[in-house]
């Protein structure tokens, strides 16, 4: 056995690749994002059903032509945004302030699609970085990042099925970046040489040339493969390394039986491998049944499935670091024996220490037929995977199927994603389509794009040929909108548009993990406790008297079939119009500090300056800010230029938990921090002319967590 010192542990966080450095540096996809949040936020139904499929929800209105569903302070990226074809566009994108509209071809006249739309401007949006429903069959895409250095807000000029959702990550003060984020404009454009780099998916894009002999390329073939499991390769390397290519070659013949085969990966002597999924639906398609006869049945960035005259090349380039062994195994499906399988395994040197980066994981589930009613769907929780505990890391996507029936409606599912503990959904999506990319369920058509497709799966049963034909899959893989997490993740898909989908799911999610915490909880304040306000010396002078809340966080449907799914509970809090100060402990060894907040959504528009003591100075750390309330504005008007609608629809939801980072240097080398809170009123009525009742700042309880560096070693390299 090689051992391998450490004693080169990086002291500082990896630097982030930001804008479009997350693409060029795509092989920094392992690392750890130490100081970065990621918030998918979207139209979604407040009240947890699927009303007008989850279209149309405003945060609130400033005008019929400017219907807000997004609204951040500080500085960020956006990085994805996913609207239903050309619906309510022209959106008002405004960066720091400055308000540019964003539109496509068919906005002009939008009761005559254009067959070749494209978005407009059109330099600033360059395909494939950006596409319309015309190549996306449904959904208008784009992966541009839109920097902001003050703030970023989204408006819908029309409401008429208004529907999205939007992927943008914030960064705590000092965390290290690619680059200073700068705010975009309308001169800006993609570089090309990001562009040349994404319109290569489908090719080989690893370092490997296969026309030069290189050391350390491992190639073999299996003359048959039954249902023991067979050990392709184990790799003991002189030094770490990260697995840049793995690749099958197996007859056409095969294919079918090669993608129900199960692929395992164990890393570093782990007592569980982290690679455990069929074949197929590893390589992001459900099946390898290709129905059209198409060249390539998966063609993303990560992963590719192509066909050719005899035999199915299946190729995966995620980035997958090791430090002393790579075991990989294949098992055969029961009965189906397979024959002459051919495999690629690239490894290159790696560099960075085990603090900076995660293993590489498909965790595989096959979830109940038919799932229980009510609830959804796990697709992944970092906590009970390879003996649980602290996971940190990034989830990077995830390739499901969503039916064996050719049954497009259960679609209507969304996605919600919970990271370190949040109650809310740190990612709240509007259905399952529109998570694979498309639209109106992609029109039962298949398609694959570099990050998103539905390869797999006939249009309705009368069209399937065979029960292969209707297996309906769809792949989604995060790079520049990757999330990261820093204790553990929580992955749930909704099955149904109410959880009530009778399908039968199987899903991988892809992510990257180290067995340790990057964000450590060191102390807890609730508000309305009198020894926790004591003890943490909580003063809030114009705050109410403590009271109680009866409610519930924004999760699914209260209720299905009579069957209480979410029972309500009850908490304390207070409201204020003033300031709340409050010492929280930390651990000095830390990267920045991560505030979380637990509030009554009931008030709205929830802003306050935050500073913190310096001895006996206050220093200004930021803006919190949360847009929007218990109550959206609807509108949803049944033509296309119909106009805006002003309905109240209010959400028996009002917990929620919220978040602010706080500068590193603020807290870097600290045991404590004094926080003084202090509200600042935000008074934008939820259209003109209809004021809100109340303003005020709500606080129930206050969480701090410290980013850190994790401390780990591969399993084999302890003694």
């Amino acid at each position: 056995m090689v051992l391998f010192s450490f004693a080169l542990r990086a002291d500082e966080p990896p630097v982030i690749p930001v804008g479009l450095d997350a693409y060029r540096q795509w092989d920094k996809w392992p690392l750890q994002r130490i100081g970065a949040r990621t918030y998918m936020r979207s139209t979604y139904d407040r009240r947890g059903g699927n009303e007008a499929a989850d279209a149309s929800h405003y945060l609130y209105q400033l005008a019929d032509d400017d219907n807000v569903s997004l609204d951040v302070v500080g500085s960020g990226i956006l990085y994805f945004v996913r609207y239903n074809h050309w619906h309510g566009s022209p959106w008002h994108y405004v960066v720091d302030g400055k308000d540019y509209l964003v539109g496509e071809t068919t906005t002009a006249d939008p009761d005559h699609p254009a067959a070749h739309s494209v978005f407009l401007p059109e330099a600033p949006f360059p395909p494939p970085l950006a596409m319309t429903w015309a190549a996306t069959q449904g959904a208008d895409l784009s992966w541009v990042p839109i920097g902001f250095e003050k703030s970023f807000r989204m408006g819908y000029s029309r409401t008429h099925y208004g529907t999205g959702y939007y992927i943008y990550q914030q960064y705590v003060g000092g965390a290290r970046l690619s680059h200073p984020i700068t705010a975009w404009n309308e001169q800006s454009a993609g570089s090309q040489d990001v562009l040349d780099l994404i319109n290569r998916s489908g090719t080989d894009i690893s370092p490997y040339i296969p026309q030069t002999p290189r050391n350390g390329i491992l190639t073999g073939t299996i003359l048959s493969l039954d249902t023991n499991n067979y050990v392709l390769v184990e790799v003991h390397p002189r030094s770490p390394s990260m697995i840049r290519k793995l690749s099958f070659s197996v007859p056409a013949a095969e294919a079918l039986d090669f993608g129900q085969a199960r692929l395992r990966v164990t890393w570093d002597g782990r007592t569980a491998p982290s690679v455990d999924a069929p074949v197929a639906l590893f390589f992001g398609a459900g099946t390898l049944y290709n129905r059209d006869q198409r060249r390539y049945l998966v063609r993303s960035f990560p992963m590719t499935v192509e066909f050719q005259a005899d035999k199915v090349e299946l190729s995966c380039y995620f980035p997958m670091p090791y430090f002393t062994s790579a075991r990989f195994e294949l098992a055969a499906p029961a009965g189906h024996p397979l024959t002459n399988i051919s495999w690629t395994i690239f490894p290159q040197e790696l560099s960075e220490p085990p603090s900076h980066v995660g293993y590489f994981h498909a965790t595989y589930r096959d979830h109940a037929n038919p799932p229980p009613a009510g609830e959804d769907l796990v697709l992944l929780d970092t906590r009970e995977v390879e003996g649980g505990g602290d996971w940190s890391g990034n989830f990077v996507g995830t390739s499901w199927i969503f039916s064996d029936r050719a049954n497009l409606r259960t679609l209507e599912g969304d996605p919600r994603f919970f990271f370190d503990d949040s109650q809310t959904p740190q990612a709240q999506g509007t259905g399952t389509e529109e998570w694979g990319g498309g639209g109106d369920y992609w029109g039962g058509l298949n398609m694959t794009l570099p990050f998103a497709g539905h390869p797999a799966g006939a249009r309705s049963t009368n069209e399937a040929k065979g029960p292969e034909d209707m297996v309906e899959s769809a792949y989604r893989f995060l790079l520049g909108d990757l999330m990261p997490f820093g204790r553990n993740a929580v992955i749930k898909l909704e099955h149904g548009g109410t959880d009530e989908s009778t399908e039968h799911y199987q899903s991988v999610a892809y992510w990257y993990g180290a067995p340790a915490a990057t964000l450590v909880k060191t102390d807890e304040l609730k508000i309305g406790d009198e020894a926790s306000e004591k003890a943490h010396q909580y003063v809030s002078p114009q705050a109410s008297e403590p009271y109680s809340i009866t409610s519930r966080y924004e999760w699914g449907v209260d209720h299905i079939k009579e069957k209480e799914v979410y029972p309500a509970t009850t908490d304390v809090g207070r409201k204020t119009t003033g300031s709340s100060e409050f010492t929280l402990k930390l651990t000095p060894g830390n990267f920045g500090v991560l505030l979380r907040r637990k509030l009554d959504y009931l008030f709205p528009n929830q802003r306050a300056e935050v500073s913190i003591a310096n001895g006996e100075k206050w220093e200004h750390a930021g803006t919190w800010y949360l847009a929007g309330a218990n109550v959206c504005v609807y509108s949803n008007p049944k033509e296309e230029t119909g106009p805006a609608q002003h309905i109240v629809k209010t959400s028996n939801r009002r917990f929620r938990d919220d978040e602010f980072l706080v500068p590193r240097a603020m807290t870097q080398g600290r045991d404590s921090i004094r926080v003084r809170v202090t509200f600042v009123p935000v008074d934008l009525p939820l259209f003109p002319g209809h004021p809100w009742p109340e303003l005020a700042w709500s606080e129930m309880r206050y969480d701090a967590y410290c980013f850190v560096m994790p401390e780990w070693q591969p399993a084999s390299a302890k003694h």
